[in-house]
């Protein structure tokens, strides 16, 4: 039975009206029982007024109930009986006639027969009555008891996880996902191509070098551009929201405010859990409305028994994943969607703080919105930037990236290439790209393009989320690795039809993904030739001197320098704010922090062909949130 049948369920007022009488009688039954005051009645009732939520997730999010009160009242108030499913094995052929993904995103399981009727326990019985209705077909001989959502959930995955973790590792379509990438043709392709860049510099050391040298200096020139073109377009822009500030403007509330779900892949985090409930905490969104899901792989006892530990707040979850063919972030992603009750699906990181009305800010802009608008792209900073140098300017780089480069590329119209954390999606088109690419170590760039490739736009929104700086020189080289290669995986998969990428993004934002792909990539693997230039200004010989004519070698020297004063006058910009200013200082100073993304690249090129699926994982809880002179974390954007 498709899933699409969710999308028949009527929206009528009769409904409405119906879905409120059961509420009410609900609530009458656990009063009457003695599970919920009338005061916690009434507030609940009142929270629920401007919002999109049903009655029972409010008195759930804010603990007025246990799960069982619920279900037996729903039991009374449905006149059927309630099903113990943890002492029942459900029929795995059930659960496949409607799929198990139908199932968890309705909130049902059909668990035995009995004759010819089938038995379906739910925790939503409006919802499971209305699909009796719009399929009488496909539920033909059904009959419904109650259970609570996470016994329903619970029971889904044990008999069918498998099923759930086939799904979770494809979603996305085979032309554009690497998940059956040719590590052997890719290993002949590269040693062939080293073979004839190590022959030509053993016929003529000189044309090899100055090819390298154009090529290198041919991507410099285009990242240049798009990096002028980037501050360009923001400081106009920030000109013009100072002109506009004078005028008041009405923020775009809708009408009730949506579920927002919020995914936290977890992994080895023993030192994390009560920070991360201590840091969204801070988050005044309304509860009910928020449902934080904690992703953990099913074997990750240190992370599982860390979480058990910890007092988590009704409106957080745990979202075991079971083991798969890989072990990586996408996967436990996709395989947490289904499990998620939000139409708007957001993405923290273990150690991020976000600002406390950033859940408020991202509902605004999708309201503000048209359907075109996929996705949202927070700032990233951290917070404990003053921990040493390389943290100092890891944050002048996330700085220039997240606060100049990116807002102006989205400017531009290219293709977004997003951050791994503060990201937002309207679910309708999440699902509709396929999600994540399980096999993608840059997920997150990856959904970018085909977010554009799909025709829809993405936007970075002005809200900051503090994270951990990774500031230990070796985790740093073994991160940035991750990112290239996927990078370069990224560029790979897109690039199998050219011409097809052609047409789905036009030929400007084609332009923009190979700067920003295989530009990067250029730039970090051939930064060495670049750093010839150097002798120069100590009056060394440069190895094209008598190769090229001086007035050309001249030119190109002054361009190098001219890029390199660019990147710390973007760093300066970027770092105007009174909480970012103190750092202005260290910014020269990137240039000895980069050639560490030069031997990341090389490390990132080699796994590959080497262990292209290989996710190196970042430890996180090392260094905590330093005194800064950070005021607030929205103060400077």
């Amino acid at each position: 039975m498709p899933a699409q049948i969710l999308q028949l369920v009527p929206q009528t007022s009769q409904t409405e009206t119906a879905r409120f009488d059961h509420e009410r009688s609900m609530a009458e039954i656990l009063v009457s029982r003695g599970a919920l005051s009338a005061d916690n009645l009434k507030l609940a009732q009142s929270l629920q007024a401007g919002e999109d939520v049903e009655l029972r997730e409010i008195l759930l999010s804010r603990q007025m109930v246990t799960p069982q009160e619920v279900a037996e009242a729903l039991a009374l108030e449905w006149g059927t009986t309630t099903a113990n499913l943890d002492k029942i094995a459900p029929d795995p052929r059930l659960v496949d006639r409607f799929g198990a993904d139908l199932c968890l995103r309705a909130g049902f399981i059909p668990y035995r027969r009995i004759g010819a009727s089938t038995l379906i326990a739910t925790a939503r019985p409006e919802a499971l009555a209305e699909l009796f209705k719009v399929d009488p077909h496909g539920f033909a001989n059904c009959h419904m008891t109650i259970a609570d959502e996470q016994s329903i959930e619970a029971a889904v995955t044990r008999v069918r996880s498998a099923k759930l973790v086939e799904q979770a590792e494809a979603r996305v379509s085979a032309e554009l996902s690497c998940r059956n990438w040719n590590t052997g043709a890719l290993r002949i392709l590269m040693l062939c191509g080293a073979a004839l860049i190590i022959a030509c510099a053993i016929v003529s050391p000189a044309l090899a070098f100055a090819i390298l040298c154009g090529w290198a200096v041919l991507t410099l020139v285009l990242t240049a551009a798009m990096k002028v073109t980037a501050t360009y377009l923001v400081v106009r822009a920030e000109r013009a929201k100072k002109r506009k500030r004078q005028y008041p403007v009405l923020k775009a509330v809708p009408e009730k405010l949506p579920k927002v779900s919020i995914l936290v892949a977890l992994y080895r985090e023993e030192n994390l859990a009560a920070h991360l409930v201590e840091r969204l905490r801070k988050l005044d969104y309304p509860r009910e409305l928020l449902e934080i899901c904690l992703v953990v792989e099913a074997d990750d006892l240190v992370t599982r028994t860390t979480i058990e530990q910890t007092d988590l707040p009704g409106w957080f979850r745990t979202i075991p994943v079971p083991r798969g063919t890989i072990k990586t972030k996408p996967r436990a992603l996709n395989y947490a969607l289904d499990f998620c009750r939000g139409s708007i699906i957001g993405i923290y990181d273990a150690e991020d703080a976000p600002a406390p009305d950033q859940i408020h800010k991202i509902v605004e802009r999708f309201e503000e919105t048209g359907p075109e608008v996929a996705c949202l792209q927070g700032i990233l900073d951290f917070y404990n930037a003053p921990t040493n140098w390389l943290s100092r300017c890891f944050t002048a780089e996330y700085a220039s990236w997240f606060r100049v480069v990116l807002r102006g590329v989205e400017k531009m119209g290219f293709a977004v290439p997003l951050g791994g954390t503060t990201v937002f999606f309207r679910r309708a088109a999440l699902e509709e790209l396929g999600a994540w690419d399980a096999h993608n170590v840059t997920e997150d760039a990856d959904l970018g393009i085909r977010i554009a490739r799909r025709g829809y736009r993405t936007e970075i929104i002005e809200t900051v989320t503090h994270e951990e700086a990774n500031c230990r020189a070796l985790p740093w080289i073994k991160q940035r690795s991750r990112w290239l290669k996927g990078y370069a995986m990224t560029w790979a998969v897109h690039m199998r039809a050219p011409r097809t990428l052609w047409r789905d993004l036009g030929a400007w934002r084609f332009l923009g993904f190979q700067i920003i792909f295989l530009g990067a990539l250029s730039q970090f693997v051939l930064a060495p030739i670049l750093w010839s230039f150097w002798l120069m200004l100590f009056g060394l010989p440069h190895p094209l001197t008598g190769q090229v004519p001086d007035a050309l070698l001249i030119t190109l020297a002054v361009f190098f320098f001219s890029t390199e004063l660019l990147g710390i006058a973007v760093g300066f910009y970027a770092l105007r704010g009174d909480d970012h200013r103190w750092l202005r200082k260290w910014v020269p100073t990137l240039m000895l922090y980069y050639p560490l993304g030069v031997l990341a690249s090389y490390k990132g090129l080699w796994e590959m062909v080497t262990r292209p699926y290989y996710w190196d994982k970042t430890a996180h809880g090392i260094f905590p949130a330093v005194s800064s002179r950070a005021k607030s974390p929205d103060q400077s954007l």
